[in-house]
């Protein structure tokens, strides 16, 4: 007989201040992202405790190569479906490329449009050193801030490729040195992408803030995942640090094909399901 598996912690409405708690308690954190209504109620039932509505958005919804092309006005929609649905996780809503770069200012009204409009709790952007005076700005407005470093996809046509960020010496210590930046300018928590284990280990011990990894190994304080990688939807490519937990993809294939042969054959809708 299978082990039953956990139920899913209480359902105590999950903020910023919670985070750093699960921090200092050695509580991991569990995060996935969500760009409907439909799967930020499923993610928000099961317990999650962080959702992010990803710029992964323009890969896994709109077809897209990179997470370039996203919008603000396409975030701020896919950002409103998410947060209605969610009652216990902290909602995040990544900020577009160039929505935040040009001037602190484009930064101060992109978030604040999220906030406003897009319903999330909090806002995630990319890079070190130089968003560190945004980040400041944001959080001195009132918006939470979640730092993203290592592997940041925006810059994809400037690192010219997905490999891994942190190899080398003189990347390790700048990640660690823009991880204290992103602290001290007043970010609650930070993502990690794509970096060696022993970096990320580095890493979470250097600030107080919540250090949530995506390939970044096992000693961070939490991890998310791209849903539609852990449950077996998009297989366009495969990421290492991605574990499959369903095959939906191959389900839903052969479930299709069911409904499809039965309407061929007459066999639906039966008398079960007609009037």
């Amino acid at each position: 007989m299978a082990a039953a598996r956990p139920q899913p912690p209480p359902r105590t409405k999950i903020t910023t201040a919670a985070l750093r708690e699960m921090k200092q308690q050695r509580e991991r954190i569990v995060a996935l992202t969500a760009y409907d209504h439909l799967f930020a109620g499923l993610l928000d039932q099961a317990g999650i405790d962080v959702v992010l509505v990803g710029d992964s958005m323009a890969m896994v919804v709109q077809g897209r190569d990179t997470t370039v092309s996203v919008t603000m006005d396409q975030t701020v929609y896919h950002c409103e479906l998410v947060a209605r649905a969610c009652k216990r996780a902290l909602v995040v809503g990544d900020l577009p490329f160039l929505s935040y770069q040009v001037s602190t200012e484009d930064a101060l009204r992109s978030a604040g449009r999220l906030l406003k409009e897009g319903l999330v709790e909090a806002v995630k952007l990319e890079g070190g050193a130089p968003v560190l005076a945004t980040v400041a700005r944001l959080v001195e407005a009132g918006i939470p801030v979640m730092g993203h470093l290592g592997l940041t996809p925006q810059s994809i046509h400037q690192f010219g490729s997905y490999k891994a960020r942190g190899i080398d010496p003189a990347e390790q210590r700048r990640i660690v040195a823009d991880a204290k930046g992103l602290e001290q300018a007043g970010a609650f928590a930070l993502v990690l992408e794509k970096v060696p284990a022993a970096l990320g280990r580095k890493v979470a011990k250097a600030v107080t803030i919540p250090v949530i990894g995506i390939g970044a190994g096992p000693h961070v304080d939490g991890q998310i995942l791209v849903t539609a990688d852990m449950l077996g939807l998009f297989s366009k490519f495969r990421p290492r640090f991605v574990r499959r937990y369903a095959e939906l993809g191959k389900a839903i294939d052969s479930a299709l094909r069911a409904f499809g042969a039965d309407v061929r054959q007459g066999a639906f809708p039966g008398p079960d399901e007609s009037y």
